[in-house]
């Protein structure tokens, strides 16, 4: 079990140490049930699916295949993604009222100051007589963080560091790591690791650059971080397993266990997140009921599943056409009474907008409407668009204007994915040019949104030369799932040209060690009847192995195999 099945893996797992499974208690073995069912259900273990909607994590819960790009609102803002985040770089320190008030003025001067003139701002705010100390500092890098301005927080790190303000630790090189990562890409993460004093570097570096390396999908890479990790002998945590579990469930499904079975071997617990990333492998899978033994593992472990926990089962349950047991699910998340479990309104709404059940979200958003928050405003106009009741989500969101003043490009984005469910390309417009006149940053979740818009309505090269040109103007790189929107509107088309445009540009920017992308191109191949000549010594090329699916698609575009015509097989 524990032999990889990859060829050539570098993940040194030897078969002499394999863990045997020890009745239905075992992990592995429930996530290996029914495996060829799943197989059979589950169109290519290495696809990459839907990302959520993060605007700040390591990782993505994705939604069920059937669900694809147009369901992704299902997906929620509190995923997996701030459970990483919260194991990773800053420091556990918390800023007291004092401390939040005068970072709050630091706060605003990097706010308004360029980003080539950050370190020159600090600088003069220090020289006019201002102090920092460690909670202000973190509460700075915290908001900077959520704000997505990595470049900044990287700046008055390094600004610090270099002035000797106060001796940094291993968690503050890890945030040096982490940042650096995010700005500069993985190679001068590594650079950087190197010049850390030796007994700073320790566990949490480098289990900070693994979780970058997993969210940049490099198998190879976080592989190797991995393995270096062991070898320095430094401890293996749960966190570090997780990212391997993450990064295979998005790569290859069938790894996991084989990390469950190193967990198991090194007597690491599994965590609550743990759980998370196996439901949601399971569940995706459509393996409902792997997905239900999971889950009573984790009970006799004595885990209590939190209301996020609840809402990933509830929303396979959901794709799954199992409405009785999504009901009863969400019925048992409100509680005795929603007005005094308010925690749980912004999960339920947008659950209950995807059963259609417009009275329950009605009655959850009475609970909130006169004292909203913003993520229960923000639930609810997915709950709202999702009912293709319009008018109501857009009069949550102009009401929103009347108590915060200005907005995020979090709560635009959300209109946008609405409007481009709801194929409204005039309203998404209108509302991308109110973006622009109010200043609203651009992100990469609003470069999703926005070619979503104009794919689902038909303007596909629109939709890329936008892509291109925003993504330039705002120097962002746009999300792996964005590219495979466009990827699989030309492949649909049979569109071989573009097709093989938009993966060479997926390629470029580091997008690499997914099958999805080569099913997509052999996919229009199969879609124009051409062959695709030499396609498989392409994929063995780049390190990437065909699933069955894929297999099957090589197959049906290889000139010289004997198979059926192209005519049948697209029949």
């Amino acid at each position: 079990m524990w032999a990889l099945r990859r060829a050539g893996n570098p993940l040194r797992i030897r078969a002499q140490q394999v863990v045997s499974a020890r009745g239905c208690a075992s992990l592995e073995v429930l996530l290996n049930a029914d495996a060829k069912d799943v197989e059979e259900h589950h169109e290519g273990a290495n696809s990459g699916n839907k990302d959520d909607a993060l605007e700040d994590g390591f990782s993505d819960l994705e939604v069920p295949p059937e669900a694809d790009t147009k369901d992704a609102g299902l997906t929620s803002e509190d995923s997996s993604d701030e459970d990483a985040t919260d194991e990773v770089g800053l420091p556990d320190v918390d800023a007291d009222a004092k401390s939040e008030k005068r970072g709050s003025i630091l706060l605003k001067v990097l706010i308004e100051a360029p980003r080539h003139e950050v370190t020159k701002a600090v600088e003069k705010w220090a020289n006019d007589g201002n102090t920092l100390d460690r909670a202000e500092l973190y509460f700075v890098l915290l908001s900077l963080r959520k704000r997505r301005w990595f470049d900044k927080a990287l700046r008055l790190l390094e600004w610090v560091e270099q002035s000797k303000l106060f001796e940094f630790g291993e968690r503050d090189y890890a945030s040096c790591v982490d940042l650096m990562a995010k700005v500069y890409g993985l190679h001068k993460a590594e650079q950087y690791i190197e010049k850390i004093p030796a007994p700073h570097r320790g566990e949490i570096v480098y289990r900070t650059l693994l979780a970058n390396c997993v969210h940049e999908s490099n198998v190879n890479k976080a592989e190797q971080v991995f393995n270096k990790m062991k070898d320095l002998g430094l401890p293996i945590t749960v966190f570090s397993f997780n990212q391997l579990v993450l990064l295979y469930k998005r790569v290859d499904k069938k790894k996991i266990a084989d990390v469950l079975a190193m967990m198991e071997k090194e007597n690491v617990k599994p965590s609550l997140f743990s759980y998370k990333l196996l439901i949601d492998a399971k569940g995706s899978a459509r393996d409902i009921e792997g997905m239900e033994k999971v889950v009573e593992q984790m009970e006799t472990e004595g885990i209590e599943p939190d209301l996020m926990f609840q809402a990933t089962i509830a929303r396979h349950y959901i794709f799954d056409g199992q409405r009785e047991k999504a009901e009863a699910l969400l019925e048992s998340m409100e509680g005795d009474d929603i007005n005094t479990n308010r925690a749980a309104c912004k999960i339920l709404l947008p659950l209950y907008g995807f059963l259609g059940k417009n009275h329950d979200v009605e009655r959850i958003w009475n609970v909130c409407k006169d004292n909203p928050r913003l993520e229960e405003c923000l639930s609810a106009i997915e709950a709202f668009g999702r009912l293709g009741n319009v008018e109501k989500a857009e009069k949550v969101f102009e009401d929103m204007f009347v108590r915060w003043k200005t907005l995020s490009s979090k709560y635009y984005n959300a209109m946008l994915r609405m409007y481009a469910n709801q194929n409204l390309l005039d309203k998404g417009k209108e509302l991308l040019k109110r973006m622009d006149e109010n200043n609203v940053k651009f992100g990469n979740t609003t470069l999703d949104s926005l070619v979503k818009l104009y794919v689902d309505a038909g303007e596909v090269e629109k939709a890329e030369s936008l892509l291109h040109k925003l993504s330039l103007k705002n120097r962002i790189r746009p999300q792996y799932t964005t590219y495979l929107m466009l990827l699989d509107s030309y492949s649909k088309k049979g569109d071989i040209h573009n097709s093989e445009r938009v993966f060479n540009r997926l390629r470029q920017i580091g997008y690499s060690g997914r099958v999805k992308q080569y099913q997509l191109l052999l996919q229009a191949y199969l879609n124009a009847k051409a062959p695709a000549y030499g396609f498989r010594e392409r994929m063995k090329a780049d390190n990437i192995f065909p699933n069955n699916v894929v297999a099957t698609l090589i197959t049906a575009t290889d000139p010289f195999a004997k198979k059926k015509s192209i005519s049948d097989l697209l029949d």
